[in-house]
């Protein structure tokens, strides 16, 4: 029998559950306090605090299936094996197991419970580094030839077990050994491969084809990271305890399970690529696939990041949004012979997503509706000015980085839509004179640029610490004066300022109210409160008056952060919300707070920036 998304899920949960995992809820796509990034990258994102030794409440066993979304990868989307959006299966183990039990069990998992031929199974380890005297990785190659042995297959270094050195099987969030700040931890890496045998070498790729070859006939399925050690003055020591971070992705592992090299032909992408052909009426071949394959990722992206809140805008995450929506509907134009798609067809299209993620992450049928109307009004505002762009494009000999922008502003061109169209008529644009455009109008640099997409790790400067706190200060005083009317609907610091964006069916006052808030903030800070945090029972947080995130889905167990009030005794305190942290230790270290911008940015929605 076929093998689905649901069983495959459902199938790495229960088999991590029967070893003693605890299955931890995904944090939202788009996350919360995190400066750094726009999207939830990978599915250890939110434990990266646990992995530095903080106690999870759940345990040193964790497990869970985390929705995620790579900006920086929009670009590769065209060819067999990249999507923008993507589920990461992973585990962890926070100083319980490590190499044995985990390399053991992920070849069991692969093996015996997802049925792939091992013969299939191609892997890799750490080849040393003489440099810091780290050793080659003996433990896993030794582990690995024990597990392909039990299945009568003999696996030799070199061929089976590729070795390979720290640019691609070492973790740390520096990078290399060498970038390792003091402190840091780190360590070898191992992945898994499948095989697709019926994909013949490219030699454009290299004389020999091996696992990291991007020829297509070797796909990653999963990397067993191993926190091993950390970095010292004089070397590296080993960790006292180690830790365990899998992450593999399910579009992938449905890729080998189904032994199809092209993930858009498998059950995930193909009837969306289908209901493409349906409303294009040309065929998923030859040089329709790219264009296919994008609209089918970008919509996908789409549909779920219209979920988790994003509208289109010109910044940050609803830019992202905008420029996946307007590239799409460009990529339907090419494929319809020039005819603008309607609303309604795309609606269509997304319809097949939404059915094929209900009751997982949506329920089709209620978000149906706002899916199709924010897709279909973004649509429509840039069908108006498609039409004439694409005129003015083709009138150009050539497009430099100015015309770009000023194609962008006239017409709401995204550059990599304009890159795009003027593809197919063999032209280029002056990436580097289009970005100099940017800065000067002081507009999308920030959100347009490769740095703001690249991800990474929550920034825990001190400023950013203070504004956090002050965020908590912020949303209590909204509800001393509004009452349980407000509701948050976002936030992001930086080590500038702090954004809070919150929800009233109550009028604001900006001459009135704003200064009630800042007020109160400011005495708050008077008054050198402190700020802890307890560790409860999710249904025990809500019954002592603790606030939370409506978009987040919280574990039954939760971390409280609490201003004010006695020991250990949230209940007293004047603010207590779910949070992960971290915070200054007392709000007498945040300093004055300014409220510098107060607007509303739609219906009963405002936004308030301080510093």
């Amino acid at each position: 029998m076929k093998l689905t998304h649901q069983d495959i899920r459902k199938k790495y949960v229960s088999f991590l559950k029967e070893r003693g995992h605890a299955e931890v809820t995904p944090i939202a796509l788009v996350p919360q306090n995190d400066p750094t990034t726009l999207f939830t990258g990978s599915g250890m994102q939110q434990f990266v605090p646990n992995l530095l030794g903080e106690p999870h409440p759940m345990g040193t066993r964790l497990v869970n299936v985390q929705p995620c979304l790579r900006a920086q990868d929009i670009d590769e989307v065209g060819n067999n094996r990249h999507d923008s959006f993507f589920e990461m299966m992973g585990n962890w183990s926070l100083g319980d197991y490590f190499k044995k039990d985990q390399l053991e069990w992920f070849f069991t998992f692969l093996t015996q419970e997802l049925k792939i031929d091992p013969n299939r199974l191609w892997v890799t380890a750490f080849a040393g580094d003489e440099k810091h005297n780290l050793p080659k990785d003996d433990d896993s190659i030794a582990i690995w030839q024990g597990l392909f042995s039990s299945v009568s297959i003999e696996a030799k270094v070199g061929e089976r077990i590729r070795m390979y050195d720290a640019t691609k099987n070492w973790w740390s969030r520096g990078g290399v050994p060498a970038n390792m700040p003091p402190g840091e931890p780190g360590g070898p890496d191992s992945e898994v491969f499948y095989e697709f045998t019926q994909v013949e070498h490219d030699p454009a790729f290299g004389p020999e084809c091996h696992q990291n070859c991007d020829c297509g006939r070797f796909l990653e399925i999963g990397n067993d990271v191993f926190m091993q050690y950390i970095k010292t003055e004089s070397g590296f020591d080993p960790l006292p305890a180690q830790n365990v971070d899998f992450g593999g992705g399910l579009e992938r592992m449905i890729m080998a399970v189904e032994n199809n090299p092209d993930m858009f032909e498998t059950h995930l992408f193909r009837p969306i690529i289908d209901k493409v052909v349906e409303i294009t009426s040309v065929k998923y071949e030859g040089e329709n696939k790219p264009a296919m394959r994008i609209i089918a990722d970008h919509l996908k992206a789409s549909v779920f990041l219209i979920k988790n809140g994003v509208m289109p805008s010109n910044k940050e995450q609803g830019y992202v949004l905008r420029r996946l929506l307007r590239r799409l509907t460009v990529k339907m134009r090419g494929l319809m012979s020039s005819q603008m798609p309607r609303a309604d067809d795309i609606a269509q299209v997304s319809n097949v997503i939404l059915n094929m993620y209900n009751g997982i992450y949506f329920d089709a049928e209620k978000d149906g509706e706002d899916t199709k109307r924010v897709i279909a009004d973004e649509i429509a505002k840039f069908t108006r000015s498609l039409e004439r762009g694409m005129r003015e494009i083709e009138k150009l000999k050539a497009v430099d980085g100015k015309i770009a922008f000023d194609l962008y502003q006239t017409y709401g061109f995204p550059l990599e839509v304009t890159e795009e169209i003027l593809k197919d008529q063999g032209k280029n644009v002056d990436r580097e004179q289009f970005y100099a455009e940017f800065q000067k109008h002081k507009d999308l640099s920030r959100s347009s640029s490769a740095g703001k997409f690249k991800g990474g790790l929550a920034d825990h400067s001190d400023q950013v610490l203070k504004y956090h706190t002050a965020t908590h200060l912020l949303h209590q005083a909204l509800f001393d004066i509004y009452g349980d009317d407000i509701r948050q609907e976002g936030s992001n610091i930086t080590g500038d300022r702090l954004r809070f964006d919150f929800f009233s069916t109550k009028a604001i006052s900006r001459q009135e109210d704003i200064p009630k808030i800042e007020k109160i903030m400011n005495e708050k800070i008077k008054e050198h409160l402190p700020m802890r945090f307890k560790l409860m029972p999710k249904n025990e947080a809500e019954k002592v008056g603790a606030r939370s995130f409506f978009r987040e889905k919280y574990p039954d167990q939760v971390k409280v952060y609490y201003i004010g009030g006695e020991d250990d005794r949230p209940e007293t305190a004047y603010s207590k919300e779910f949070c992960g942290g971290p915070h200054v230790s007392n709000t007498d270290q945040i300093g004055e707070i300014t409220i510098k911008k107060f607007e509303k940015i739609g219906s009963n929605l405002y936004r308030i920036y301080a510093r």
